[in-house]
């Protein structure tokens, strides 16, 4: 007895098409799957790209921000002598027996060699000029002097500089050698006078 003859033909056909179905179902969700990984992967990959950039933006931010805050202050001051400068031109237009000896002229040659050389240099000139004359009972000269010392505050960068340098030379026995030749050197600071070496109390001098 032939049992494919008790199966109808329309249920004989379906049991391969159904394997097909299936098979072709298995594969369409596994090439999704791997369509769907590369893409995730691509998108681990964007996001540490982006991770770093971030990271990257920060730093940058930062340091953007820290050089704003400097120049902010610069700003600040540059401001606040400004208003000084003016304060003292309103003064003297408004009092016309002013001496009017607040802006002094130099030459344009000379330059200051670091901030507010030449006002440290020359109220340091009054500040002994003062001392002298107190002592020589030169008294209006000594009031004169000492109203312009009240007046004009340094900048104290002479005295820090001299200081440093002062330093620099008891740190290393107040002796030239060739590490102290070379800082001095680097620094634009002369040790000779002709062929002659100078001592550290002249160099001193010299240089502040």
């Amino acid at each position: 007895m032939n049992v494919e003859e008790f199966i109808p033909e329309e249920q004989a056909g379906e049991q391969p098409d159904d394997l097909d179905v299936q098979k072709a179902v298995v594969e369409s969700l596994a090439a999704d799957k791997a369509e769907q990984d590369e893409k995730i992967d691509i998108l681990k990959t964007r996001l540490d790209e982006l991770l770093k950039e971030n990271g990257e933006l920060k730093i940058a931010n930062a340091a953007l921000k820290a050089e704003l805050e400097s120049n902010q202050g610069k700003m600040a001051e540059m401001k606040t002598a400004l208003e000084n400068v003016g304060n003292v031109l309103a003064k003297n237009s408004e009092a016309p027996s002013s001496s009017q000896v607040a802006l002094l002229e130099r030459d344009p040659e000379l330059d200051d060699r670091f901030s507010g050389e030449t006002r440290d240099q020359v109220l340091e000139v009054i500040r002994e000029a003062r001392d002298v004359a107190e002592k020589e009972g030169r008294v209006r000269r000594a009031q004169i002097l000492e109203s312009v010392l009240v007046a004009n505050e340094p900048t104290g960068n002479l005295e820090k500089k001299r200081a440093a340098l002062e330093k620099f030379f008891a740190d290393n026995g107040n002796i030239l050698t060739g590490p102290v030749i070379a800082e001095l050197e680097k620094c634009g600071i002369s040790h000779k006078k002709g062929e002659e070496y100078l001592l550290p109390s002249e160099i001193l001098k010299r240089t502040y």
